[in-house]
Formats: C-alpha cells, structure tokens, sequence
C-alpha cells in the first residue's frame, strides 16, 4: 500500500492556448498538513479543483486516497472533504440543519450522523448553537460549522481553500488550531493560502507554483535557509510619500527581483547584491520619495522565499516584462537564489 495521499504525474490543464497547469508531478504523504502557495494565477486554485473532480485535467494523471482521477472520480469524492473559500451553507436552516442535510447527501446512516454532528461541533466548541439558525452566527462562527461541514464523511484528505479569508485574529487561530486537531486525527490536509504565516505554522511541506509549474517545494525550514544562504536580501522600507510610480521605480532597478506594497507606506523588497541598499535609497531621493525607515530583515520568513521565488511574476504584473521563473525542488533558482 502507497504512503502517498495524492500521487500526481504530469497532470495539465490548459484552456484553449493557456496553460494553467503545466505538467505537474507531486507527491503528498499520508498524514501531513501540506501547503499550496503562488500569485494569483499561478495554477493552484485549478490545480486543487482538478483533484476534488471539479474540472477533468487536459492530459496527465493523478491518483487520490489511491484511486485514479479519471477512472474512479465517484471513489476519489468518497474519499475528500472540500472547504471552500466560498462557504457552502442555508442561512435559514441551524447548525445541526446544514449539517444533517450535508449528511444525508453522503448517505451516511441516520443515527451514525447525529452522532457524527455532536461530535463534530464539540471539535469546533459549537454544541450550544447546535440549533441556532446560520444567520445568527458571526463570519468565524459561519467559518467553524464549514469546515466540519467537509469532516462529515470521515475524509482520508481534506482540501482548505483560504480558511481563515477575512477573518478576525482570534477566528483565525482557531481555525489554525483546528487544522492542526483535523490533521492529529490522521487526515491529511491540503491547504492553500495566501497567509504565508499560515503556511509556515501548519505545514510539513510547501509547493509555491508559478506559471503553472512547482517553482519550490520543501519544509517550510528548508526554504527559509535558501534565503539565509544566498545573497537575496530583504528589506522593509517605510516611505511617507509612497506613490505608484515610485514603487515602478524602485522594481525598475536590475538589483530588485520584487517589490511587494504592505499597506499605503510601507513596502517589502527582495533585492540581489551588495549595492542593493545604496541603490533603492538612491533611486527613491532621486524620486523625492521621503524615506522614514529603511530596514533589513534580520529573520527569514516564507514571505521572503516567496518574494525571491515568484519576484519576476510580480514585476511583470508592474512592468509588462516577460520572464519565466525556473524550477526547484529543494534548492534555489539559479536566477534569484544563489
């Protein structure tokens, strides 16, 4: 018997002349939380749909929970759970209402079910609202009863689309720390978002795709020592007067690999070289741009592998320049990382 979850070979998916999906191998272990990353459309979210059955692959293969995509898709749903970025749920209908329906769409025996409800609200710490209409319910109350929603059916493997997608601090880390109660029970779980925190408490491993292509993948450790271990440096700079054409500017520079806009005056730079610094100060007085703050990143975090792995992505978006990002599997992009 395989120890992989999800086995994937060559899997694609092009829409007319577009490739999303580019000839992706992967495989994903049993039992661990595993982590997808990318720009937006970077093929994850296509990626993720082609393995829940949602969207039949152009060419390639995969198998789920040991069953194959394309030959056993009603095998390989019996064997998932789906939280969508979308919450899937009836405001008008209780907690126990949504879930009971969920329930009997899987088929899952009438006694067996209620039971499975109790126990799945006890998880999330929802048993006092058991029979309390959605509408009532605060967005990570909402939150709590979709992710269970997905856990009815006793899941091999769930996929987490944006868990915690505009929720508050407190929601969130207890949707984190549900995550990791889903995944201590033996399911294995697959999370994509943009939260690169979240990526780097949760996962075993990470894949950031790119173009439709792995562009890294490794424990989310081994990734931040690329960083640590080349010449990429990050800063954080802090400019009171920030303006678009001055971040243009400073992507511009051939030092700059990306440029990423935190809020209205602060921006993250990934940048090559030993003049790098001098040069994006030059280049934002040479702008006017008025510098409060300028700092170099002293810890290493998934953000900064992923400015570094995905920067031309990022610089096209604001430049209009084609450039491609190269392939690794456990060490650096011989363009960006060295």
């Amino acid at each position: 018997m395989t120890e992989n979850a999800i086995e994937m070979e060559n899997l694609t998916k092009k829409f007319g002349d577009f490739t999303a999906v580019d000839k992706l191998s992967l495989n994903i272990k049993k039992g661990k939380i595993f982590g997808f990353l990318g720009p937006n459309g970077a093929g994850k979210s296509t990626t993720i749909r082609m393995l829940c059955t949602l969207s039949n692959p152009t060419s390639g293969s995969a198998k789920i929970a040991g069953y194959d995509l394309i030959k056993d898709p009603s095998k390989v749903r019996e064997n998932i759970g789906l939280v969508a970025e979308k919450m899937i749920m009836y405001d008008t209908l209780t907690a126990a209402e949504n879930l009971r329906f969920f329930g009997k769409l899987y088929r899952i025996p009438k006694q067996k079910l209620e039971d499975r409800i109790d126990e799945m609200l006890e998880l999330v710490n929802m048993q006092e609202w058991k029979h309390t209409q959605i509408d009532k319910f605060s967005t990570g109350m909402k939150q709590r009863i979709n992710v269970i929603r997905a856990l009815l059916p006793e899941p091999e493997i769930i996929f987490m689309d944006e868990p915690t997608l505009g929720l508050d601090p407190q929601t969130t880390y207890s949707i984190r720390d549900i995550t990791r109660e889903i995944n201590r029970s033996g399911v294995t779980v697959i999370l994509t978002t943009h939260a690169m925190i979240e990526a780097e408490v949760l996962s075993d491993r990470v894949a950031i795709i790119d173009h439709g292509k792995i562009a890294a993948l490794d424990t989310p450790q081994n990734l931040k020592k690329l960083i640590a271990e080349s010449d990429v440096s990050i800063f954080g700079a802090e400019i009171t007067n920030l303006t678009p054409k001055l971040i243009e500017k400073i992507n511009s520079l051939d030092v700059v690999d990306a440029v990423a806009q935190q809020d209205d005056h602060n921006l993250k730079i990934s940048a090559n070289g030993t003049e790098a610094l001098n040069q994006i100060i030059d280049i934002i007085r040479h702008e006017d741009g008025n510098i409060a703050s300028i700092t170099k990143s002293n810890e290493t975090t998934l953000e900064d592998v992923f400015l570094a792995v995905t920067g031309k992505e990022i610089r096209d978006q604001a430049t209009g320049k084609a450039a491609s990002t190269p392939h690794m599997d456990g060490e650096a992009p011989k363009s960006r990382i060295r």
